[in-house]
Protein backbone atom coordinates (compact mmCIF):
# COMPACT_ATOMS: atom_id res chain seq x y z
CA UNK A 1 0.00 0.00 0.00
CA UNK A 2 1.32 3.35 -0.73
CA UNK A 3 2.22 6.00 1.49
CA UNK A 4 -0.62 9.30 1.30
CA UNK A 5 0.92 12.32 0.04
CA UNK A 6 1.73 15.39 2.79
CA UNK A 7 -0.62 17.16 0.45
CA UNK A 8 -3.66 16.04 2.70
CA UNK A 9 -2.29 17.65 5.15
CA UNK A 10 -1.76 21.14 3.97
CA UNK A 11 -5.16 20.70 1.73
CA UNK A 12 -7.47 24.37 1.89
CA UNK A 13 -10.37 23.87 3.90
CA UNK A 14 -12.48 25.09 0.97
CA UNK A 15 -11.33 22.04 -0.91
CA UNK A 16 -11.68 19.81 1.92
CA UNK A 17 -15.09 20.86 2.29
CA UNK A 18 -15.98 20.23 -1.49
CA UNK A 19 -14.32 16.72 -1.27
CA UNK A 20 -16.69 15.87 1.65
CA UNK A 21 -19.39 17.30 -0.25
CA UNK A 22 -18.72 15.46 -2.98
CA UNK A 23 -18.30 12.12 -1.14
CA UNK A 24 -21.69 12.58 0.31
CA UNK A 25 -23.24 13.02 -2.80
CA UNK A 26 -21.74 9.82 -3.92
CA UNK A 27 -22.92 8.20 -1.05
CA UNK A 28 -26.44 9.52 -1.55
CA UNK A 29 -25.79 8.38 -5.55
CA UNK A 30 -25.10 4.79 -4.08
CA UNK A 31 -28.05 4.44 -1.80
CA UNK A 32 -30.37 5.50 -4.07
CA UNK A 33 -28.98 2.52 -6.33
CA UNK A 34 -29.94 0.59 -3.25
CA UNK A 35 -26.53 -0.32 -3.52
CA UNK A 36 -25.18 -1.65 -0.13
CA UNK A 37 -21.18 -0.76 0.76
CA UNK A 38 -20.00 -4.02 0.64
CA UNK A 39 -21.53 -4.46 -3.07
CA UNK A 40 -20.32 -0.98 -4.23
CA UNK A 41 -16.86 -2.15 -2.72
CA UNK A 42 -16.83 -5.07 -4.57
CA UNK A 43 -18.03 -3.62 -7.52
CA UNK A 44 -14.94 -1.29 -7.55
CA UNK A 45 -12.51 -3.86 -6.30
CA UNK A 46 -12.11 -1.81 -3.67
CA UNK A 47 -12.50 -2.46 0.53
CA UNK A 48 -15.43 -1.11 2.41
CA UNK A 49 -13.05 0.88 4.69
CA UNK A 50 -12.24 2.68 1.61
CA UNK A 51 -15.62 3.34 0.44
CA UNK A 52 -16.96 4.76 3.49
CA UNK A 53 -13.66 6.88 4.04
CA UNK A 54 -14.36 7.92 -0.22
CA UNK A 55 -17.80 9.03 1.07
CA UNK A 56 -16.19 11.01 3.91
CA UNK A 57 -14.21 12.86 1.20
CA UNK A 58 -10.78 11.50 3.03
CA UNK A 59 -8.25 13.35 0.91
CA UNK A 60 -6.02 10.37 1.37
CA UNK A 61 -8.35 8.27 -1.03
CA UNK A 62 -7.03 7.65 -4.69
CA UNK A 63 -8.09 9.53 -7.63
CA UNK A 64 -8.81 5.98 -9.22
CA UNK A 65 -11.54 5.31 -6.64
CA UNK A 66 -13.52 8.78 -7.00
CA UNK A 67 -13.04 7.90 -11.01
CA UNK A 68 -14.55 4.55 -10.60
CA UNK A 69 -16.75 5.77 -8.32
CA UNK A 70 -18.37 8.18 -10.78
CA UNK A 71 -17.92 5.60 -13.69
CA UNK A 72 -20.56 3.44 -11.70
CA UNK A 73 -22.58 6.43 -11.40
CA UNK A 74 -22.64 6.33 -15.07
CA UNK A 75 -20.71 10.13 -14.68
CA UNK A 76 -17.39 8.80 -16.04
CA UNK A 77 -17.03 11.83 -18.26
CA UNK A 78 -18.18 14.29 -15.58
CA UNK A 79 -14.13 14.15 -14.55
CA UNK A 80 -13.05 15.12 -17.84
CA UNK A 81 -14.77 18.20 -18.19
CA UNK A 82 -13.69 19.43 -14.48
CA UNK A 83 -10.96 21.06 -16.06
CA UNK A 84 -11.23 21.81 -19.82
CA UNK A 85 -9.85 24.82 -20.83
CA UNK A 86 -12.95 26.39 -22.02
CA UNK A 87 -13.94 26.13 -18.43
CA UNK A 88 -10.95 27.46 -16.59
CA UNK A 89 -11.80 30.76 -15.85
CA UNK A 90 -9.03 31.46 -13.78
CA UNK A 91 -7.00 30.26 -16.24
CA UNK A 92 -8.50 32.97 -19.12
CA UNK A 93 -7.81 35.40 -16.94
CA UNK A 94 -4.44 35.25 -16.19
CA UNK A 95 -3.99 34.85 -19.88
CA UNK A 96 -5.51 38.53 -20.76
CA UNK A 97 -3.56 39.91 -17.79
CA UNK A 98 -0.28 38.71 -19.79
CA UNK A 99 -1.34 40.37 -23.23
CA UNK A 100 -2.31 43.08 -21.45
CA UNK A 101 1.37 43.59 -20.10
CA UNK A 102 3.04 42.74 -23.47
CA UNK A 103 1.20 45.34 -24.98
CA UNK A 104 2.20 47.92 -22.40
CA UNK A 105 5.87 47.04 -23.12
Amino acid sequence: MSRPSNSSKTIPENALQALRAFGENLRVARERRGESLRAWAARMDASVPTIRRMEAGDPTVGAGVFATALWLCGQADALAGVLSPASDTAAHEIEIARAARRRRK
